[in-house]
């Protein structure tokens, strides 16, 4: 009986792999429009990257040494990136970008800097906490 209930429970788990698998695309698909209606903004699909005109720019000077993560985890102010690049420049062997340094950080600003948020997800400081000795 135990091997009766082990075969139907396998059949059952295998029938419902191949629908999951069969749906995904279709899923993915959904996800993808509500995704592209909530946020207008076209992102390339190998680096993550906004997409506008000086995309392949970005991509040619910033990931030839790092992965596109390390610029899509940050978001800094222009002074900001710009220190990142010179400490790059001093300590990592960057080449001067020399033309092409303020359209880069042009559009690191304009993508990957600082958001205005209202609340940032902490909790606010709990008021005269009186703390006692354990």
């Amino acid at each position: 009986m135990k091997l009766v209930n082990s075969s139907i429970s396998l059949a059952v788990l295998l029938a419902g792999g191949l629908v999951l698998s069969a749906l995904r695309p279709a899923i993915s698909r959904t996800m993808a429009n509500a995704v592209m209606g909530a946020d207008s903004v076209k992102h390339d699909p190998n680096t993550g990257l906004v997409a506008d005109e000086h995309l392949t720019l970005v991509v040619a000077q910033c990931t030839a040494c790092h992965s596109s993560k390390l610029i899509l985890q940050n978001r800094f102010t222009r002074d900001g990136w710009k220190e990142k690049i010179r400490w790059m420049q001093r300590t990592q062997k960057l080449w001067d970008l020399g033309e092409t340094e303020p359209v880069i950080l042009d559009y690191l600003v304009k993508h990957y800097g600082p958001e205005q948020k209202t609340f940032d997800g902490r909790r606010k400081p709990l008021p005269a906490i009186q703390w006692y000795k354990l």
